[in-house]
């Protein structure tokens, strides 16, 4: 083997990470789920029941179990690794639920537009049928008109009875 300088580049080493390939789908669906857990009241109560029987049995010594005397270090650190780990998945979640709601938002803005868009056409479907029907004769106009004219029939024929007889 030979002596490797420290003073020159030496050559890349063979050695590569192993690469981790995570379903980030999954992933934040677990984050998801973790956040729901941390945030209901029964994860608070076993909390507490776990933290008042850690504190029992260390401080009074049940069954001879001491294994963290008081200042509590070890729960301590097993409280901030807990939170190390609890913030970050909560923030994921967060930002899942906040990409969730942008998307829900744009489609909402576009189904209003289309709603908006479809409603100006029906408005100016609806302003031309108006203006057609105004242009229509209506049943009680072709009556109105039917009934003048039989009467001017009525008249010329009672004229020419007149001028016949």
């Amino acid at each position: 083997m030979s002596e490797q300088r420290l003073d020159t580049p030496g050559r890349v080493s063979r050695f590569r990470r192993p690469k981790v390939s995570l379903d980030t789908e999954t992933f934040g669906r677990f984050a998801e789920w973790v956040a729901r857990v941390m945030g209901t009241p029964q994860f608070l109560i076993w909390m507490t029941i776990f933290v008042i029987v850690w504190v029992v049995f260390n401080v009074v010594g049940l069954f001879g179990f001491r294994w963290d005397p008081y200042p509590f270090i070890l729960l301590n650190l097993f409280f901030s690794t807990q939170a190390s780990y609890a913030a970050p998945l909560i923030l994921l979640a967060q930002n899942r639920q906040e990409a969730r709601d942008r998307f829900a938002l744009d489609e909402d803005r576009r189904v209003a537009a289309q709603t908006r868009a479809d409603m100006d056409f029906l408005a100016r479907e609806i302003a031309s049928i108006r203006m057609g029907i105004g242009e229509l004769a209506t049943r009680d106009y072709i009556r109105s008109e039917l009934r003048a004219e039989l009467r001017d029939l009525l008249a010329e024929l009672d004229r020419r009875d007149d001028n016949a007889g």
